[in-house]
């Protein structure tokens, strides 16, 4: 019987778009239905909204741009610690890679052919070294710019989502029962998605999800209300 084995590959971009979504969704909620409890213009919600999404898109994505940035620039100094490491202190290394596979159980004889013939080639050597005993995988060379545009996209659309409600209704009261049921509706359709993609269970995630937008809009709303009585 053949068996298929089915893996997640695409996680960078996943983790983009979740952490993009996942806030674009939420803030932009969140100031359009505090907005909702102390002003009585939709006008004044679009443009306010329009100006969160443009500010909050490159500044996410601007983040996501030095967090790939860092990424890449820790790699390099740690890939140029190891190739030093084995050119000065190839015994010590070679240590490491005995190390590694004792924790997998294998004798100690094993463990020196392995070492041996690992040591025969520099770079396997030093990139078996990367990734096992520091942990560390290659970031791909486009991995900051690819990382700050998903980012930057990924909040636009989830921004959109709830403010779209107010171009189309008279009152912030009706634009705020609309974009409410919008973005619930999609906050708990991502988080399923979300959930099933990273192997999660889709229900809980998709609850989660939904249960921490309207919490930070409840909370956004009943700001707004308490500071628009008092001035």
């Amino acid at each position: 019987m053949d068996h298929k084995e089915e893996h997640l590959k695409s996680s960078d971009f996943i983790t983009d778009v979740v952490i993009g979504m996942s806030d674009g969704l939420t803030v932009p909620f969140a100031l359009a239905a505090g907005l909702s409890g102390a002003v009585d213009s939709n006008a004044i919600i679009i443009t306010a909204g329009i100006a969160e999404i443009v500010a909050g898109s490159i500044a996410m994505g601007l983040g996501g741009f030095l967090a790939g940035k860092t990424e890449q620039e820790h790699y390099e100094s740690e890939l140029k610690k190891e190739y030093a490491e084995v050119e000065t202190i190839p015994e010590k290394e070679k240590q490491e890679v005995k190390d590694v596979f004792a924790g997998y159980g294998l004798n100690e004889e094993t463990q020196t052919l392995i070492a041996d013939e690992m040591s025969k080639d520099k770079e396997k050597w030093v990139d078996f070294m990367m990734k096992y005993e520091l942990g560390l995988e290659k970031p791909h060379p486009k991995r900051a710019r690819n990382s700050a545009a998903n980012i930057g996209i990924s909040y636009i659309i989830g921004g959109l989502i709830p403010l779209s409600a107010y171009f189309f209704t008279s009152s912030p009261s009706q634009g705020l029962l609309f974009s409410a049921i919008l973005t619930l509706l999609s906050l708990f359709i991502f988080g399923y998605l979300k959930s099933k993609v990273t192997g999660q269970p889709p229900i809980k995630g998709a609850l989660k999800v939904t249960f921490i937008g309207f919490v930070a809009a409840i909370a956004a709303f009943t700001v707004a209300k308490f500071f628009g009585s008092i001035f």
